[in-house]
């Protein structure tokens, strides 16, 4: 039989959400507070909401221990598998030699650790973050950090913070697809009015980068070079997502904005280079103090004795990777590849069985629970072909691959358990209500309904790990409580998602993502607390905009028609 979601259990709105947040906060407070290794708080949290959903909020047990486990098998696929062969890339490039070659090169167009910051982390990750998303940009910029000598710390930590502004048009698109489909409200119009909002912190974001790697002073010595990557990308991403519409706004201000800094670089350079990889937000963390920071001697763009032939062969599996992860994001290819084979298996007891209830939805609506086992077409597909072609052009034998691909996957192991983990995690507290629970919250705040539904995406990607997940989760919502405040559907719709874009470099998919990539597992936690304030500072900057397109500028929230 049909279970219909039950949003206050108790009859008392304070008490349930409560007991709806204990998930989260005893995974969080495991990682944050009592320095619990990732996959062994991931898996308290996952009993605790397990207990909820039976115990308070009325699942039956069987749907519950199906929910888990329909997680833990997206957190394997297509999640772990991205993580596993980015990894695998790496450790291939690295044991050749292939990497240090290409982290000679990039100096040879900056010495300048936040230029290089700013290249890799801003510009780089967001071509990846739209071809493909998912983890993918912090599972890349990450390990380029680490292997061009990064403290784990900084790698990590600036990688989650860099990927923000791109990830509304991730994955050429998706969440704003996803938002269009459970809001009914017009593809291209979300489209734009979230290309109103994140452009302004398309021009935050470089600055609040490097500010947090190497301080104010620090990042005032290089702000015209921030300035370019922020205001290249942001130009093209208002532009692209206004008149074109979703799917191609990160890639093309990505390439812009990669262009642009690069190009300025070869005209311009600091007076002083930053030397330290360290950076001084990180140094205080990490009591790493009396680092080299500043060198006011040193070239602005390092030598290397390389040839250019040998410089193009350290590029090409980072070129290769470049290429078929775009491609494999193409709409047109993933059909194709799927039309070859793809495996989809509804969960028995599960699918359509669950019930979204008012006032959440405007009728109820079951949900789909398909487990899609898109093998050929999953982006860590795409990935792992990518590195065998490019193992193989840097010389490597069929028993190195096989052998490094071994000891790449064990090295992972545990960080595989967690992702699978945190994944049945979101997934029991998203089918059980739970999340939905904490999101009506946030929905009845009356005035200020345009600030914390903002916070409300971000909540939503913070549980989640997806802005695409958290648009599902709560788009029907934002639509339903905005036409009830007489507030514009579409701009509420559209903040969910710019909103989600800070969520991203707190949820625990990404850290664990982040701890990987840059050999650092285990230590989870300290990326959280060093990311945390970051998210919630940016977070609520987007509700104050949020607020002032409500109420102050209203004209900016207005569908223009086409």
């Amino acid at each position: 039989m049909a279970w219909s979601q039950v949003y206050d259990p108790f009859n008392n709105m304070w008490l349930s959400t409560f007991i709806a947040s204990l998930p989260v906060l005893v995974m969080l407070g495991g990682l944050g507070i009592f320095h619990m290794k990732a996959h062994k708080a991931a898996l308290l949290g996952l009993v605790v909401a397990l207990v909820a959903a039976v115990a308070a909020f009325g699942m039956p047990a069987a749907m519950a221990g199906k929910t888990a486990l329909y997680g833990a098998a997206y957190g394997l696929l297509p999640i772990g598998w991205i993580v596993l062969n980015i990894i695998f890339l790496y450790n291939l490039t690295e044991q050749r030699g292939q990497f240090k070659i290409l982290q000679e090169s990039i100096t040879g167009i900056t010495n300048d650790r936040r230029l290089q910051l700013l290249l890799i982390a801003f510009c780089f990750g967001a071509f990846f973050e739209g071809a493909a998303g998912f983890g993918t940009p912090v599972a890349v910029t990450g390990a380029m950090l680490i292997g061009l000598g990064f403290t784990p710390l900084a790698a990590s930590g600036l990688s989650l913070i860099a990927n923000t502004a791109p990830v509304a048009y991730g994955a050429l698109g998706t969440p704003v697809i996803a938002l269009a489909a459970v809001t009914g409200l017009p593809l291209l119009d979300l489209s734009a009015m979230i290309g109103r909002q994140l452009p302004f912190f398309s021009i935050i974001v470089p600055f609040w980068l490097i500010i947090a790697f190497a301080g104010w002073r620090g990042a005032m010595q290089i702000w015209p070079a921030i300035l370019v990557a922020g205001v290249s990308f942001a130009v093209p991403q208002f532009l692209v997502s206004n008149f074109h519409g979703p799917w191609l706004v990160d890639v093309i201000a990505a390439i812009v904005s990669l262009v642009s800094v690069t190009l300025f670089l070869k005209v311009w350079h600091p007076a002083q280079i930053w030397t330290s990889t360290t950076g001084s937000g990180a140094e205080a963390l990490t009591a790493a103090a009396g680092a080299a920071v500043v060198n006011a001697g040193a070239p602005a763009r390092g030598g290397h004795s390389y040839t250019a032939a040998e410089v193009r062969r350290a590029w090409t599996p980072w070129v290769i990777l470049s290429v078929l992860v775009f491609l494999w994001g193409v709409p047109e290819v993933k059909l194709f590849l799927d039309n070859l084979s793809v495996f989809k298996f509804p969960i028995d007891g599960l699918h359509q069985m669950i019930v979204r209830v008012p006032p959440v939805v405007t009728k109820p609506h079951p949900e789909n629970a398909v487990y899609v086992l898109n093998w050929l077409s999953a982006t860590g597909s795409g990935i792992f072909i990518a590195s065998i072609i490019a193992g193989l052009a840097m010389g490597c034998s069929v028993k190195e691959l096989v052998q490094t691909y071994g000891r790449t996957l064990w090295m992972i192991r545990y960080s595989l358990i967690t992702i699978s983990a945190m994944l049945a995690l979101g997934f029991t507290t998203r089918y059980s209500g739970l999340d939905t629970t904490l999101g009506l919250a946030f929905a009845n705040t009356g005035f200020l309904y345009p600030f914390f539904g903002t916070l409300l995406g971000w909540l939503g990607v913070a549980l989640t790990g997806s802005d695409t997940a958290s648009n599902v989760l709560f788009g029907s919502l934002q639509k339903v409580s905005s036409e009830q405040l007489g507030l514009p559907p579409t701009l509420m719709a559209a903040a969910n998602s710019s909103g989600g874009v800070m969520g991203k470099m707190i949820d625990a998919q990404s850290i664990v993502v982040a701890a990987v990539a840059t050999k650092w597992h285990g230590h989870e936690g300290t990326i959280l607390r060093y990311v945390f304030w970051h998210s919630i500072a940016l977070a609520c900057l987007i509700g104050v905009l949020i607020m002032l397109q409500a109420y102050v500028w209203p004209f900016t929230a207005m569908v223009i028609g086409r």
